[in-house]
């Protein structure tokens, strides 16, 4: 039953032609036909070659012209041949053989106008069944060429999808990781300078606070990943107390009236928070981080102020994933050394 659904349309095609042309050949009374074995091996060897159009499209094509190019002169009654290859036109243009498709049209159409030419008995083909069937050929290799480039479209689509799915997933673990993983590393560092044991003992502290949150995260990122959902900024808080165990202060401000967002809109918003902090905790050597967070009418801004060193923002995932999110939403981030010393990250998030 496979082989059956898989070689349905050519089974369909060599059915018609073979009944067409022994229609054909039972209606033609008159007279003897004039190489009848020679007319039924080159409708045979044409529909079986039909079988093999999936691995040589444009091989099949030319092969069908040729039998037809045989057929035709030498032999009589007129069989359906001409549907055989009328097929494979179509198939090799679905395929990608556009060009090729194209060129056997025009060989075979310059064969019936040689043909017409150099006959002696007359014309067979008047000018209407030649524009008639130039314009079935060409029809039928356009529409290939439609389902071909349909198909290369939507190909082109998925793969887009499937890349966009795993730069999400490279963003939702980046930020849901490396924020404890950087306050690990911080506070990792500080026990291994400091002598006194009460201080150690709270850096290691802070280190299994963090290492469970972490994980908290990395299942909540996955269930995310499975379901929809996610961060939201009434997380903001939990941001500021990690943040701080580092030995960071942290203050929130908000300006306007807070409102629940779309979750896309919050999610992205407490990612920007997350990786600043994440930054601030690394890099800047900051004592003060000021968050604040602007419900306006039509946009969300997110606003991360540190009174650290300053300067450049090492290349990294971080603020490349802060822009790829508010990109994603139609906003913008901004993140650049303030004017009286430290760092500033701006978001700025359209509300729908």
């Amino acid at each position: 039953m496979s082989w059956l659904r898989r070689y349905a349309a050519e089974l369909a095609v060599t059915v018609a032609v073979l009944a067409g042309s022994l229609f054909a050949v039972l209606s033609d009374t008159a007279e003897p036909g004039n190489h009848v074995v020679l007319g039924w091996i080159l409708t045979v060897a044409c529909c079986a070659a039909l079988f093999l159009r999936s691995r040589y499209p444009l091989a099949v094509a030319g092969f069908a012209l040729v039998c037809c190019a045989l057929y035709y002169p030498l032999t009589d009654p007129d069989g359906l041949v001409l549907l055989a290859f009328a097929y494979t036109l179509y198939t090799a243009a679905a395929a990608g053989r556009i060009r090729g498709a194209a060129l056997l049209v025009v060989a075979a159409m310059a064969g019936v106008v040689v043909g017409e030419i150099s006959s002696r008995s007359g014309r067979h083909v008047d000018n209407f069944a030649f524009f008639l069937m130039t314009g079935w050929f060409v029809a039928l290799v356009a529409g290939g060429a439609v389902v071909h480039f349909r198909a290369a479209a939507e190909r082109t689509k998925a793969t887009e999808a499937r890349t966009d799915e795993r730069l999400r997933i490279a963003r939702e673990l980046h930020d849901a990781l490396g924020h404890h993983l950087a306050l690990i590393n911080v506070q990792a560092g500080a026990a291994l300078h400091r002598r006194d044991p009460e201080q150690a003992e709270e850096a290691l502290g802070a280190i299994k606070d963090a290492s469970k949150t972490a994980l908290q995260e990395l299942r909540a990122t996955l269930g995310m990943l499975r379901q929809s959902g996610g961060p939201a900024l009434s997380r903001v808080a939990e941001l500021a107390e990690s943040a701080g165990a580092s030995g960071l202060t942290v203050r929130t401000e908000i300006d306007g009236v807070a409102r629940d967002l779309p979750p896309d809109v919050e999610h992205a918003a407490f990612r920007v928070v997350q990786e600043a902090l994440t930054n601030v905790a690394k890099h800047a050597a900051a004592e003060t981080v000021v968050v604040r967070l602007g419900y306006g009418e039509t946009e969300l801004s997110v606003q991360i102020d540190d009174d650290g060193r300053g300067g450049t923002a090492p290349a990294g995932n971080g603020i490349r994933g802060m822009t790829e999110r508010a990109r994603a939403l139609g906003g913008d981030v901004t993140a650049a050394p303030r004017e009286g010393g430290g760092y500033r990250v701006r978001a700025r998030l359209p509300v729908r």
